[in-house]
């Protein structure tokens, strides 16, 4: 599959995120080619602030494949990752991360504390911003211009 559909099914899950009153971003894992797992936010839902999509992808990924390392897989997601999930992208050993919009006040790949280029990071993906950047912050602006 091209690589703008697999952030298409990430968007997807960003809108389904936003019909439930989510944070809309989404994230889908790909290994081989295959989806493995997808998710969008589900923090709110869960009562868990670590819920992120990618969390909840990486946490799928690794049980359906089980394996906690997840180092033929690619990770799409709608929003530049935190530190949070960028740390877990890492400790999972994810082989490319592909985002949507950046994120300049919580990222931590190109913004922030640019966790994969820090010294004490075990592993570095390889990472492509931009993909679907239009969409997917169009999608986060319009959700929190209703909330303001």
């Amino acid at each position: 599959m091209p690589t703008h559909t697999f952030m298409d099914l990430a968007l997807d899950e960003a809108h389904a995120a936003a019909d439930a009153g989510e944070v809309p971003i989404g994230c889908v894992i790909v290994c081989d080619g295959d989806l493995i797992a997808q998710a969008g936010n589900r923090t709110l839902a869960d009562r868990d602030p670590t819920a992120h999509a990618e969390m909840v992808a990486i946490r799928r990924a690794a049980e359906a494949l089980g394996n906690e390392r997840l180092a033929d897989c690619d990770l799409y997601v709608t929003l530049e990752p935190c530190a949070m999930c960028a740390a877990a992208i890492s400790f999972a050993r994810i082989r490319r991360v592909y985002y949507g919009a950046a994120d300049p006040k919580g990222g931590a790949v190109e913004n922030g504390v640019r966790y994969f280029s820090s010294p004490t990071c075990l592993h570095r993906p390889e990472v492509y911003g931009g993909i679907g950047e239009t969409e997917a912050a169009a999608l986060l602006r319009d959700f929190f211009v209703v909330r303001r």
